[in-house]
């Protein structure tokens, strides 16, 4: 049974930790005529529906959602990256990737799963094995999400010497955006999967840190008897998206934590062979982080 739009706009007020007064001034409508939209007494006009939207920060997909329940057609196209309307932001992303060598990036949706990567993930990757491999043995469903890249036993987890912090932070995370965003489903099942992952701490919601925590979290990758290469990552976002796709697309962008880690991307680079480093000479790769720096 489809739900009405009185139902879905409380599900968001109740989500964003709004009461109805507080929603009402926001948007500057009663509350009265708020309680009546949620309750069915009263429709929305789309306008109205814009402007609630706005106030609550509702994606752009569920905006449509809000505007096809009350009868109104969707305002805000789901165009794919290869359509000649998407090229600026297509490029836009490529850039950003590429710029960012020799540290690894990636663009992922909102369910995290990868649409591009630059060159440098596919050289960190290869800690694990050959990057085609490893993506397929953590997600056989093509997607490559990155979430179950870092946390699979299969994956990345296994070089992960921070273990605990990193689980419970990236969990907490996807929880907040589960809680966030509370009609995608997808969302909810990922979270789901994840948690019943081998390794994954019982109290994960509950871990705290034993000393003051750090200004970001690092992930520490390292293997038995070398150096941990520490990386932190920023996550960056189109400000003004008005299509489907590039308001749920985000870059996740990873810097080195110390010099150490720096050095070890940057000969990684030098090491990469012709076609994934143009225009550089060509040396014998390596995987593994030198045993140089080590106690950095």
């Amino acid at each position: 049974m489809p739900v009405g739009f009185g139902a879905m706009l409380k599900s968001w007020r109740t989500s964003r930790r709004y009461s109805q007064l507080d929603l009402a001034m926001e948007a500057e409508v009663s509350q009265r005529h708020l309680s009546f939209l949620e309750s069915g007494r009263a429709q929305p006009s789309r306008e109205m529906v814009l402007k609630l939207s706005e106030v609550l920060r509702i994606p752009l997909r569920e905006r449509n959602d809000l505007l096809l329940a009350t009868g109104f057609a969707p305002l805000y196209e789901e165009r794919t990256l290869d359509s000649a309307d998407m090229v600026a932001v297509r490029q836009a992303l490529e850039v950003t990737l590429r710029h960012h060598e020799p540290y690894p990036a990636l663009a992922v949706d909102r369910q995290w799963n990868v649409v591009l990567q630059n060159a440098a993930m596919d050289r960190l990757l290869g800690l694990v094995g050959s990057p085609a491999s490893v993506w397929q043995r953590v997600d056989p469903s093509g997607r490559r999400n990155l979430m179950r890249l870092t946390l699979h036993p299969r994956g990345m987890q296994p070089l992960v010497r921070n273990w605990l912090q990193t689980a419970t932070v990236l969990l907490a995370r996807l929880q907040r955006e589960v809680d966030a965003n509370p009609s995608d489903a997808q969302l909810r099942a990922l979270l789901t999967d994840l948690c019943a992952l081998p390794g994954i701490p019982l109290g994960w919601r509950h871990a705290t840190w034993d000393r003051t925590p750090p200004p970001v979290l690092s992930l520490e990758l390292g293997t038995s008897g070398t150096a941990s290469l520490r990386l932190f990552s920023m996550v960056c976002t189109f400000g003004t998206a008005m299509d489907v796709t590039a308001d749920e697309m985000r870059m996740e962008l990873f810097f080195p934590s110390d010099e150490f880690t720096a050095a070890f991307l940057r000969e990684a680079n030098t090491a990469a062979p012709p076609h994934s480093r143009p225009g550089r000479k060509t040396r014998k790769p390596s995987t593994r982080p030198s045993s140089r720096g080590e106690g950095k």
